[in-house]
């Protein structure tokens, strides 16, 4: 607003001046407040969509154990959609041993699921061939409750049957068959460490698929 005053109304709409210049900013900050209010009303809906927004990102995460041959073994939380060599680059990637061959990397993964990943040795004396799935952490990349309803029985066994079990190759499966022939059979699965090759660490993978 501009006024148009004579020398004698100096004071008067000086006054008149600081009293509307010093009301305006009062004004226009009223203004400004009301306008983001009304703004952040609209945008959250008094806080419902923050939310829900909130809420809806648990649905978008998956938490899987990468275990084997990765430099970092654990429990890694994913974006829904990863793929199986995301969740093993989370891990650190795959040591020197690994064999990269036999897991399909381009697999979709899936809320809870392990990913083994094996080494060269353990794929050649296991007889694993082919790509497995990450499914599971079995040698055969089948559902775990699967295979252990199928237990491998060490006391009657067949060669090939001892050869399905993790780790467990040609020459392991004859030293099994030798050592429960010469010694009277298995007591206990824990009797298994007594062959050659077979110490606690192998013992973990195989102990869940078998049975005296």
């Amino acid at each position: 607003m501009i006024y148009q005053i004579s020398d004698s109304e100096n004071v008067s709409a000086s006054s008149e001046e600081v009293t509307v210049s010093s009301s305006e900013p009062d004004s226009d900050e009223e203004d400004d407040e009301q306008k983001a209010a009304d703004n952040g009303a609209e945008a959250d809906g008094t806080g419902t969509a923050d939310s829900e927004s909130v809420s809806g990102e648990s649905t978008d995460i998956l938490y899987v154990y990468v275990c084997g041959a990765v430099v970092n073994p654990g429990v890694y939380q994913l974006p829904a959609g990863s793929r199986i060599y995301q969740a093993v680059q989370a891990a650190g990637g795959m040591t020197e041993e690994a064999d990269d061959k036999s897991l399909n990397q381009a697999e979709a993964l899936t809320d809870g699921q392990q990913i083994t990943v094996y080494t060269k040795e353990e794929v050649q004396e296991s007889g694993l061939s082919g790509v497995q799935s990450g499914d599971s952490g079995t040698a055969s990349g089948t559902d775990g409750s699967d295979t252990a309803d199928k237990k491998v029985n060490l006391n009657t066994a067949t060669k090939e049957e001892l050869m399905t079990l993790p780790g467990i190759g040609e020459s392991r499966a004859d030293a099994i068959i030798e050592y429960r022939t010469t010694s009277g059979g298995f007591s206990s699965i824990e009797d298994i460490q007594n062959i050659s090759g077979i110490k606690e660490k192998a013992f973990e993978k195989i102990k869940d698929y078998i049975e005296v």
